[in-house]
């Protein structure tokens, strides 16, 4: 009896490859039509899971790995790391091998020698959260020359020889940061704290939409010089304290990357939270507390377990040398107090 691969189910569903991988493995990004046309195609090709190949192309196995920054003061990261490691244990049986390695935040060393670790003989991709550097650029080159596909997750290198970025467009996540911190000052004229590292490029693209709109649109505003919280609530929470005792002005507070920690705890405890409009990033568990008590104003999200998905089908695509299978950009949501999922 032929055995049945993802393409005879992605033929009869009329949908593309990586539509069957994410049914197959449970993963979001598939709407309800789709998912109903390939459950309906493995009824009718009679499709059972010990059966299907592990891979579109003939037995092959696809051996990825993530690098991730580590940590326990980055709630993301370490969302998304547990979320790798769920999906490595779900997805072993369809061919797919999940690895993660992680570094120490904005170590660069750490990064490029993690990189530089990597066996081509084990390994026939890395999704790496990377730092934009010439050293860590340099790694990606090499490890490409090797023949590893590299896909940038969260925050891109360039130029660099890297396959695919995942991840939203950050310079419009800065644009839209700055509408609403300029909407939410009400036209009272203030000073404005930035806090972030431009060792990160998706921080750095945020800033520059974040400026663009300011300067275009509420030129009353003083944006005040970005300040590196090394996104570390501990180093935050004294970056904040710091802005709010030079700046009695300060009407607005834009973090740009994590260590949202350290922004809650500093404006609670000034007695100001009422009189600054906050603008952050990422709808963790500690972002929603401080929407629902008001210290947070909004919160710009992007939804890291599509992120993952996206970069492992980018990864899949290198593998596969399909460009067209490659993810779209991850799209942005805006969360307040009152549309809280």
């Amino acid at each position: 009896m032929k055995r049945v691969t993802l393409r005879d189910i992605a033929a009869e569903a009329q949908v593309s490859l990586a539509t069957v991988d994410r049914v197959l493995n449970g993963r979001s990004g598939v709407s309800e039509d789709a998912e109903a046309r390939v459950r309906k195609a493995m009824e009718v090709l009679r499709f059972k899971s010990q059966t299907v190949e592990a891979s579109a192309a003939g037995e092959r196995e696809y051996r990825l790995s993530f690098i991730i920054p580590r940590g326990p003061k980055n709630t993301f990261m370490v969302e998304m790391r547990n979320y790798v490691e769920m999906l490595g244990g779900n997805m072993a049986a369809q061919g797919t091998l999940l690895s993660v390695s992680d570094y120490g935040e904005l170590d660069e060393k750490e990064l490029t020698d993690v990189l530089a670790a990597i066996n081509p003989e084990s390994c026939m991709g890395v999704a790496v959260v990377a730092i934009d550097s010439v050293p860590v650029r340099e790694a990606i080159d090499s490890l490409v020359q090797k023949g590893v596909g590299v896909v940038t997750l969260v925050s891109d290198v360039t130029p660099s020889r890297r396959f695919h970025s995942v991840g939203p467009n950050n310079v419009g996540a800065g644009r839209l940061a700055g509408s609403l911190v300029g909407k939410f000052a009400r036209r009272q004229p203030g000073s404005i704290g930035l806090i972030g590292s431009m060792t990160l490029r998706d921080q750095a693209d945020r800033r520059l939409g974040f400026e663009q709109v300011i300067s275009r649109e509420y030129g009353y505003l003083k944006i005040l010089p970005v300040i590196d919280g090394r996104d570390d609530s501990t180093v935050t929470i004294e970056v904040v304290r710091k802005l709010l005792r030079e700046h009695s002005d300060l009407i607005g507070l834009y973090n740009i990357g994590a260590g949202n920690r350290g922004v809650i705890e500093a404006l609670e405890e000034s007695q100001r939270k009422d009189d600054i409009a906050v603008v952050v990033h990422e709808l963790t568990r500690h972002a929603r507390r401080a929407l629902v008590s008001g210290t947070f104003d909004a919160v710009i999200n992007q939804n890291y377990k599509i992120e993952v998905d996206y970069a492992i089908q980018a990864l899949k695509a290198y593998v596969d040398s399909d460009v067209t299978a490659l993810p779209p950009p991850v799209q942005l949501d805006i969360y307040m107090r009152d549309n809280l999922p």
